[in-house]
């Protein structure tokens, strides 16, 4: 089967939508999407214990219904075609701009696609349209490719013109007063439909995350405000006036029932507060964590079996970084566990092997779907309890079971004050990033080689925390390059040996500089190799913004000469102004 299709698309505000022929501007239910909801004087004021006492206006991007001009898809057999109806017309496209990734080949991405496809049809289609296999997406891919290759073909002139809109857009509706400071809004673009990827195998992957709609929305502003007003024939699900929270709109989306939030971009005052504090309790848990790790261990020796699995329990999420357990989102179905969840089948315990001693396999699936394996040697005293705690238990059942999050949250609270399993996480991901920095960075590098060590030791961190990531699409293809750059530059380097052999004595001088300068070139895109073919499948980002502590950083930064901007870029740097200011070149974390 093929697709043949023509319609216009209306590029509304960098949401790709259907035109829809309704003259009737914000009455058509089809179209009231399109509209800019302006929040003014969203705030809180004289109110105490406010986490954000403020005044705001932000805007709220909804992306417009589509509706169908003259999409064709053809049926069954050939010659024989029929016309999608709006909706069903427009989950197809979803699958046609993903048809070049790996997603869409998928059992469980076709599989969960084609159900709520079906959902999306009218009965005449649902009768026709009885196989995804036998359906043919390739013209309506092509069509987007088209439209893609036509953006980047666009004249400088155009590009800045979208440039300069995207602008105006930012400043009329990116912004807040907090305390009468001007703040930045991370996201004020309502998520528009497609299909749910997820991460690692999710079983979700492929549903249709459905349309936002005013009634979905929640708006949190103070009493006294004079709160937005929904499009015509339409109402918010609820107006709320929360200071106690940070968030200035949010709506639960429909795949798996989870929160989404317009909030304070991260460079705001008080993100950055935030921020600082969840670093400042890692650094206090460093003065007491020797206290801490001796106390479980001699915890395992307890007459108590719950002491004894808590004691375990925490040992992992100190030694490996675990998550505690309950990251798992409202409605999820994927069996997804933590340490406290662990069960029997997601650990082998092994006497020997690889020449170490006392050894724990562990398989099971982490948070978003990601697999963790890992193979650790622990101390004897622990190896020994997992046998005690998997004595007489089938593999279904629960590793730890007397111990819950609750209970190892409550033990951590009376531990540290302010002590979680996530604030461990962040302890050893900064001590392990300072360590690995101290140890790894050569002061005589030049800068691509202290660069390349110091992504050395974000990864190290990435492994620890399990950042993971499939290698890029584009992988293979930007290695080639990178190659053919590296073959032609050493062609260069030995023309301008033989250059130098043979020039006359005056002109040494300026040959030899000329080939430094290549051999640095040159150094600088091997460098780059191999920085990319370590990291292709590790996610640096998720640790360098999320756990480690950015005065590390910036402090290795100004103490080896490296520019910020090689390791944050201008949104990171925004977001990590206070470290900027604070931290000095002999911060230790």
């Amino acid at each position: 089967m093929s697709l043949l299709w023509m319609y216009e698309v209306l590029d509304c505000l960098n949401f790709k939508c259907f035109k829809h022929p309704c003259s009737v501007e914000h009455t058509c239910p089809v179209c009231v999407f399109n509209r800019l909801l302006e929040l003014n004087n969203v705030g809180f004021s004289n109110q105490t214990q406010s986490s954000w006492p403020l005044s705001s206006v932000i805007g709220s991007l909804f992306c417009c219904c589509s509706e169908p001009a003259f999409m064709v898809f053809y049926g069954l057999s050939p010659g024989k075609h029929m016309k999608l109806s709006s909706t069903a017309e427009e989950v197809a496209t979803f699958f046609a701009k993903m048809l070049d990734h790996e997603y869409t080949t998928k059992e469980v991405f076709r599989k969960n696609f084609y159900k709520d496809w079906r959902k999306e049809m009218t009965s005449e289609e649902k009768s026709k349209i009885t196989d995804l296999n036998k359906c043919d997406f390739s013209e309506m891919s092509e069509y987007f490719k088209a439209q893609s290759e036509a953006r980047k073909a666009m004249t400088k002139e155009d590009k800045q013109k979208i440039k300069e809109e995207n602008e105006r857009i930012l400043q009329e509706y990116g912004f807040c007063i907090m305390d009468n400071h001007k703040e930045r809004i991370a996201n004020f673009r309502i998520e528009p439909p497609g299909l749910f990827r997820g991460r690692g195998d999710h079983p979700k992957m492929g549903m249709l995350k459905r349309r936002i709609r005013p009634e979905d929305i929640i708006v949190n502003c103070s009493k006294d405000s004079k709160h937005p007003k929904p499009p015509p024939g339409t109402k918010w699900k609820e107006v709320r006036h929360d200071n106690k929270v940070t968030w200035l709109v949010s709506w639960t989306e429909n795949i798996q029932g989870s929160i989404k939030y317009i909030m304070l971009n991260p460079s705001s005052r008080i993100k950055g507060e935030k921020d600082w504090q969840k670093y400042e309790t890692a650094r206090r848990l460093k003065k007491c964590v020797e206290r801490i790790r001796a106390q479980y261990r001699d915890d395992w020796k307890s007459k108590e079996m719950r002491i004894r699995q808590r004691a375990v329990a925490l040992y992992f999420i100190d030694k490996l970084a675990l998550r505690a357990g309950n990251e798992k989102e409202e409605g999820e179905t994927a069996d997804t566990v933590g340490c406290c969840s662990l069960r029997v089948e997601h650990l082998t315990l092994h006497q020997e092997m690889d020449g170490q001693e006392y050894v724990v396999e562990f398989d099971f699936l982490g948070k978003d779907s990601i697999r963790y394996y890992n193979k650790v040697p622990v101390e004897k005293r622990v190896f020994k309890n997992l046998q005690l705690f998997m004595e007489d238990k089938e593999p279904e059942d629960d590793l730890f079971d007397r111990l819950n999050t609750s209970i190892l949250n409550k033990h951590l609270q009376e531990l540290m004050d302010g002590l979680t399993a996530k604030v461990f996480r962040t302890y050893n991901a900064s001590i392990t990033l300072q360590q690995q920095l101290n140890e790894i960075t050569n002061s005589e590098d030049n800068v691509p080689a202290k660069i390349l060590s110091y992504n050395r030791a974000n990864r190290a961190v990435a492994i620890l925390c399990n950042h993971q990531r499939a290698p890029p699409k584009t992988f293979e293809k930007s290695m080639q390059n990178l190659q053919t750059k590296i073959d032609a530059k050493k062609e260069q380097l030995a023309d301008a040996k033989r250059e130098l052999k043979s020039a006359k004595a005056d002109a040494k001088v300026r040959r030899d500089e000329k080939s430094k300068k290549i051999e640095e070139q040159l150094m600088k895109l091997e460098v780059q190799a191999t920085d990319r073919e370590e990291n292709k499948q590790i996610a640096l980002g998720t640790s360098k913004l999320n756990y480690l502590d950015p005065r590390i950083s910036i402090a290795w930064c100004k103490k080896f000469g490296i520019p910020i901007e090689k390791i944050y870029n201008k949104t990171q740097r925004e977001k990590f102004a206070w470290a900027i200011d604070m931290a000095e070149k002999d911060f230790q974390f």
